[in-house]
Formats: C-alpha cells, structure tokens, sequence
C-alpha cells in the first residue's frame, strides 16, 4: 500500500481517527487511556457515520471517493456563487510565483510552498479544508437567498469541520451584520450551536496558541526550503534584536509585501481595478474580513507543538481572493490579460503534479505488514504497544510507515487502540507523550521481568505489535513476559497475553 504527498501521515492520521469513531468510539486512538480532545472531527464523523452506513472501508472513502466528489462540488458550488468560471479557475488552479524564482535560480518550476502557503492543486490532501469551504459556499449561496435558518445551521457546524473556517464565517456574519441585521440572528445561532459543539472536545484549545508575531515572515527569509534569502533574515533579525524601530518596520512590511505577492500571484491582478465603495455589500464585508483575517492571524499566532499549522488560516485569503478575481477578470474582456495570466498561472501546478506523482511512493506498507495488520481484526479489542522507531528520512525510498515519520498507521489498520504512536498529532493535541515515549522506550531494554510485566499490567497492554522483527524487539521474551506468539511473518509479529 503506497502513500504519496501528505498522505503518508495526514492521510493515515485521519484513517485512524475514522476507524475508531465508527467503533463508536471517543477515545484517542494513538493515545490509548485517553479522550480525544483539542481536534475538531467533524469531518472525521462524517466519514465514520458513512463507513456505518454502506460497510465501505475508511481507506476507499478517504482516498477514492470523496476527493472527486468534494472537488465537483467546489466547483458547483463556486460558479452558483460568483457565476464566473474565472473563479473556479482560480480556485483549482491558482499558484504562487515561485516557480519564478526557481526558474531563475536552478531553471525549474519548483517552489509551490516557497512563501509558506500550500496552493490550489493541494487543496484536496487537506480533506477537512476542503470540506469546510463546501460549507462556507453554501452558507453564502443560502444567505444570499435568505435562507437564514439554514445558514445559520452550516455556519454553525463549520467549525467543527475546521476551525479556521468557524472564526473566519462568524466574524464575517458579525461584520456584515453591519450592512444586513438578519445576519445577526444567523451569528447569534451559529455561535450558540458552535460553542456547544466545540467545547466539549476543546476547552483548552486556547492554551495551543502561542503569540508570536513575524516568525512566518522570518522563517520564510531565513529557511533554505522556503524562500532562503539570507540577506534580508539577517536584516530582519539585526533590527528587531537592535530595537531599530523604524528599519524593524520598513523590513516587516516589505516582507509581509513578499508574502502576499509571492503566495497570491496572479490572483492579485484583477483586484486593480476601480471599485465602488459606497456599493459595497455585506457579501463584499464578509470576503474582505476573510482575506485580512487569513492574512493576520498567522502573522500573530503560532500553534504549540507545530508552529507552522497556523498558515492554514491563509488558505482561506487565498481561497477568496481566488472568487474575487475571477468576478473582477470576468469583467476584464481583454484576450492578451486573460491568455497571460493563465500561462503565469499554471506552472504551479503542473510542477506540484509531478513531484506528487513520482514513479515510487515516498511511503508504503508491505504486503507481508499488512498481512499482520488485517490479522488484528481478527481478534478482542485491546491496547497496542509498538516499539518506538526513529525515522529514517534518507533511506531509498518507499520507506515502510515505521521508518518515514511517527504515524498513526497501526491504529488505522489494525482496528485497535495503540498505546503510543504519532508524536507529531500527539503535539499539536497537547497530550504528554514524551513522558510514555521513555516509559516505552526503558520496557523494551528491560531485563526485570516483574518491572515489565508491572509496566503491562499498569497500561493495560493487550498485544505487543513488533514490525521489522529482527531489529527491534523486547530484550525479554512472549514468554517472560506472560504473552505468546500468535502471529509471525518475515516482517512483523504479534503478542498476545495469554488468556486474551
């Protein structure tokens, strides 16, 4: 089983959490003992309630059936907005320019996330993302056809989906309130279904903020992945740390300016245009509130444990800037202005296309640890525990799951909560898994018998999951340990303790 892009560990992760909501099931599947908290499911429900509903798996749904859906209905849902195919195509395929600067580097068309934003051809590896701009499309379509009840029932359920798209729809229905009071009402009971929602599985999601002002825009400079101009990060650095007010500024905004244009591209052009200020409506407040609240949030916040997730907040800058353009080119009847800023368009995304298609996954899961995984269903319910396994990022790839990064793999596959896995989900959840990652790490070198099986006993550890079996396995044997082999093959094993 292969795994390109981002799916090797998003994809798993969501597979995992699916798998074990349609168990009916809120505990963390990769944090076994614990509840889910600080993550928004709703998309994640959603699929489990269909795995439910027809018997088909989460894998087929997650990678094979809704991307084609979600991505007709994006574009349905667009054009029925904006009436204009400049906006769909923006939005399927607007790109950064930087595939200008690695062309004029090395000669490639490189660079898609070079200013830090993933662009329109990736939408689709964030499911959740992609989902949530289906609900932000038809709320607007619904309030513009005053079906506010409704409105205020998706606007609701939005966060929960991605709250991202919550904060940018209910400041957007507060601000453009301003222009049309029945919009109120819709925030009012929008907030109201959102907060019930949300705070059950997320009252301490504040404490996952971490103010940290510019570190996008410096990271950007200073990062030999990004746009790497070290010049300019010295610069940055040098002021700030100086407290040299005015250059700290002059440098902050230029680049905050390199940001903007460097991730829009030319989804910027037809925004130079006249506009009529006095006819401005409250869809033209909500799309505006959108695109500086994409912009200004991450230039303000981080998020504990994976700094870089706030960026998600400028998906949506460039998501509706994408439906502005298209409205203001389709405006534009100008053959030479149109043919241009396709050609200056689409080389992102042909480049992204490529580098996620490569002849061989960057990943994968072996037919003979799969044949392992499948033989867990097979069996009770029970507790994981898996070795810990350091990547290995420059081995030839495809690499097994194990060795590419800490993932949520045998959780996803084998039906079963595991005891620790994902470290990275682990930390953006806020949960301690540093502290079990050295308990599990000091159960694999033991050589007490009764310490260990007091470490089983303790953590109510059910099967011992070994992949790569001539590597990594306890010092002590299925025996000592009161557990027996149930399943061997030339990849992996399983223990089960006995009386399982």
């Amino acid at each position: 089983m292969g795994f390109w892009g981002a799916n090797g560990h998003d994809g798993v992760w969501h597979i995992s959490l699916i798998n074990s909501l349609s168990r009916g099931s809120l505990e963390m599947p990769i944090f076994a003992g614990e509840q889910i908290h600080n993550y928004h499911l709703g998309f994640d429900i959603f699929v489990a309630l269909l795995v439910r509903l027809t018997g088909i798996s989460s894998q087929l749904w997650y990678f094979q059936i809704l991307p084609p859906i979600f991505a007709i209905l994006i574009g349905y849902l667009i054009y029925k907005l904006t009436r204009s195919l400049w906006s769909v195509f923006f939005v399927y395929f607007g790109g950064s320019l930087g595939w200008i600067v690695s062309w004029i580097r090395n000669g490639t068309w490189g660079g898609e996330s070079m200013f830090w934003s993933q662009q329109a051809i990736s939408t689709l590896i964030n499911p959740p993302f992609a989902m949530s701009l289906i609900f932000l499309l038809t709320g607007l379509i619904l309030l513009r056809n005053k079906k506010y009840f409704w409105a205020t029932i998706i606007f609701g359920l939005v966060g929960s989906i991605k709250i991202y798209a919550g904060i940018i729809g209910l400041t957007g229905l507060a601000i453009g309130g301003l222009r049309n009071p029945k919009l109120l009402l819709v925030f009012l009971g929008s907030s109201i279904l959102s907060f019930l929602l949300f705070i059950p599985l997320n009252s301490n999601a504040s404490n996952l903020l971490v103010f940290q002002p510019g570190w996008f825009l410096e990271t950007m400079m200073g990062l030999s992945d990004r746009l790497n101009w070290p010049k300019f990060y010295s610069a940055m650095v040098n002021y700030k740390s100086g407290k040299n007010l005015p250059k700290e500024f002059l440098a902050y905004t230029v680049a905050l300016l390199v940001f903007i244009v460097g991730n829009l591209g030319t989804r910027l052009i037809p925004l130079f245009r006249k506009f009529n200020i006095q006819k401005i409506t409250w869809f033209d407040i909500f799309i505006l509130q959108a695109c500086l609240l994409g912009v200004f949030f991450p230039m303000l916040f981080l998020q504990a444990g994976t700094p870089w997730n706030t960026i998600q907040f400028f998906y949506y800058t460039q998501f509706f800037i994408a439906l502005v353009a298209g409205i203001s080119l389709s405006k534009i009847n100008n053959k030479f202005i149109s043919v241009l800023i396709i050609v200056l368009t689409i080389p992102t995304t042909i480049n992204t296309m490529n580098n996620y298609l490569p002849a061989r996954p960057p990943a994968m899961i072996s037919t003979s640890e799969l044949e392992a995984l499948k033989f867990f269903h097979s069996l009770p319910s029970g507790v994981i525990l898996t070795p810990v396994v350091n990547s290995e990022p420059y081995a030839e790839p495809p690499r097994p799951l194990y060795l590419y990064t800490s993932t949520a793999y045998v959780s996803a596959f084998s039906g079963h909560q595991v005891f620790l896995e994902d470290e990275i989900n682990l930390d953006i959840t806020g949960y301690p898994w540093r502290e079990r990652r050295k308990e599990v790490e000091v159960f694999f070198n033991l050589t007490d018998i009764s310490k260990a099986r007091e470490f089983l006993n303790q953590n109510n550890i059910d099967y011992i999951y070994l992949p790569q079996i001539s590597q990594i396995r306890p010092k002590l044997s299925d025996t000592q340990l009161g557990f027996q082999t149930i399943f061997e093959n030339s990849q992996s094993a399983i223990w089960s303790r006995v009386g399982n």
